[in-house]
C-alpha cells in the first residue's frame, strides 16, 4: 500500500457521536443522570409514573440503546428480547407534555454530563426528532 492510499484510507474512517462525547463512560453517566433526574424532579412526574418503582433495568436499556444508537457497541440490538424502540413506547399516552418532561431531563443529563457543545445540540436536534415519533396522543 501507497502512502496515498494509507492517507485515503484514514480519511475515509468516520468518528461517531458515541466517540466523540466520551464512549462508554460517557454513555453510561448520561444514561444515569437521565433517569436521576426523571426520579427527582417534579417537572417530570408524568413521565416518572410511566415507569416502575426499580428504574435500575430500564437505566441499562437506555444506556444499551444509546451505545449503539450513537454508533458504538449496538448492544440493546444484541439482546435476543429487543423491542422496536416505537413498540417499547406504544403503550404509554405520548403528547406534547410526556415529549417536553422527556426532552427536559434529556437536556438537564447531557448539561450535567458535560457534552460538548456542538455534540448537545446535533443530539438535542436528533432526540427531538425520535421524541416527536414517540408522540401519539
Amino acid at each position: 500500500m501507497t502512502a496515498s492510499e494509507s492517507t485515503g484510507e484514514a480519511a475515509k474512517i468516520e468518528v461517531t457521536p458515541y466517540e466523540l462525547i466520551g464512549g462508554q463512560a460517557t454513555v453510561r453517566r448520561l444514561a444515569d443522570r437521565f433517569y436521576d433526574i426523571l426520579d427527582t424532579d417534579p417537572g417530570a412526574a408524568r413521565i416518572r409514573a410511566m415507569h416502575g418503582q426499580d428504574l435500575a433495568p430500564i437505566r441499562q436499556l437506555l444506556f444499551e440503546f444509546l451505545s449503539g444508537w450513537l454508533g458504538g457497541p449496538p448492544l440493546y440490538f444484541q439482546r435476543p428480547q429487543h423491542r422496536c424502540i416505537m413498540s417499547a413506547h406504544r403503550p404509554f399516552a405520548i403528547g406534547d407534555v410526556e415529549r417536553d418532561q422527556w426532552m427536559m431531563c434529556m437536556r438537564h443529563a447531557m448539561d450535567e454530563c458535560a457534552l460538548p457543545a456542538d455534540m448537545q445540540a446535533v443530539l438535542d436536534q436528533a432526540f427531538l426528532r425520535m421524541a416527536n415519533l414517540f408522540r401519539n396522543g
